[in-house]
């Protein structure tokens, strides 16, 4: 009778250990980041950046207050489609507390809108055309589009530049540009004399070039990304036009360099700070963390950090970070809750350093970053040189 007394207690003892170990570890569940990126496809120059530069992040910041943060990454192939069937799946099967993402504004938007369904913070890692009073869970780490084609503008007028020939992406990406560079010029009394577009997938702008050259104009701006953003450098050239080119952050990184090569050679564009952490002033806010990125993407890569993109992962998740730091108050990791009180913290973050910019995020305002978030850059033999 003892015996069995004794054994029943035991058991008893086991059970409720095992009992207090999950509840333990309910309490203290790990956070989730689902992030969705062209691994393949017409945006992979981009995508594989992106997914390069979030493991470095998570390798810096792995944990918020002794709790692990898992990170799930989706290949989206390129196709807006496939990006919110990837946004759903980390949402619904995943259980994921953020969503990131991802290498094209058509994309991008399609993730952003499974976001407001779901009531998922979304934090963009490139610019997203979208009304903030029409979707309050979605925000981004990328530079507006305005904020960096006004500074080429500005470049452009302290040239003495009067006509601007256009061409650009046949989506949202294109869109964007195009727009910006209008309200922009029509301040400065620059006219844009063309608005020509191609899509990624094309092999050849010839058409679109010539219809450029016979307008004549000072100089050309371009709205295209990654490697198919080459393709104007290249007509150009083939064409010789000798004028200047003016890009913009969408081109910034090692893959359109190699592909635009001698076609590109003097060619200014904005960017983040992060492309010439090393050639800014010692006090510039944004360069001790710059600094710390490359040495971390250096270690976990294997190999230099040499594009913009794998940078807007890295501030992506220092605003994760920052903001669950003080969500954790407002539920747990996993649950409604904790998600409603995360999209809260974001939007109140103040003066987080970032190696693209400082980011101060508020309702109704997609984007946290000033002017200390964009430099002008001249491509000069393959590299990156501070322009100021």
């Amino acid at each position: 009778m003892k015996k069995s007394l004794t054994l029943t207690m035991t058991r008893c003892a086991a059970a409720l250990a095992l009992s207090a170990a999950a509840a333990s570890a309910a309490l203290a569940a790990d956070f989730k980041v689902g992030l969705s990126v062209s691994l393949s496809g017409p945006n992979s120059s981009l995508g594989v950046p992106y997914s390069k530069g979030m493991a470095a992040a998570q390798a810096y910041k792995g944990e918020i207050n002794g709790r692990k943060i898992q990170l799930i990454v989706l290949d989206d192939g390129s196709d807006p489609t496939t990006a919110g069937r990837n946004a759903r799946k980390l949402v619904e099967e995943d259980k994921v507390d953020v969503l990131m993402g991802t290498s094209g504004v058509p994309a991008a938007i399609a993730m952003a809108q499974v976001a407001k369904a779901s009531q998922t913070p979304m934090i963009g890692l490139t610019p997203i055309a979208l009304n903030p009073a029409d979707n309050p869970w979605v925000m981004t780490v990328a530079q507006p589009t305005q904020l960096m084609v006004d500074a080429v503008v500005e470049r452009m007028k302290r040239n003495k530049v009067k006509t601007v020939g256009y061409i650009g992406f046949s989506d949202a990406w294109g869109d964007l540009v195009y727009e910006a560079l209008i309200k922009s010029t029509a301040k400065e009394g620059i006219k844009v004399v063309s608005n020509e577009r191609y899509a990624r997938a094309d092999a050849s702008v010839t058409g679109q070039i010539l219809k450029i050259m016979a307008q004549r104009p000072d100089v050309v701006m371009t709205g295209g990304a990654g490697t198919p953003g080459a393709l104007p450098f290249l007509a150009l050239q083939e064409r010789g036009y000798k004028g200047q080119i003016y890009g913009q952050h969408g081109l910034i990184n090692p893959d359109f360099v190699r592909v635009a090569g001698a076609s590109a050679q003097g060619a200014l564009m904005p960017t983040g700070p992060i492309i010439v952490a090393e050639q800014l002033p010692a006090d510039y806010p944004t360069k001790k963390i710059s600094l710390d990125f490359r040495a971390v993407y250096q270690k976990v890569n294997n190999a230099p950090s040499s594009d913009a993109f794998s940078a807007y992962s890295f501030d992506g998740w220092m605003v994760f970070v920052d903001a669950a730091t003080r969500a954790i108050k407002g539920g747990e990791p996993g649950t409604a809750e904790f998600r409603a009180a995360l999209r809260d913290a974001i939007f109140s973050t103040k003066e987080v350093a970032g190696t693209h910019g400082i980011y101060t995020f508020k309702p109704g305002d997609l984007h946290g970053v000033d002017q200390r978030a964009r430099v002008i850059v001249k491509l000069d033999k393959g590299q990156w040189t501070l322009a100021p």
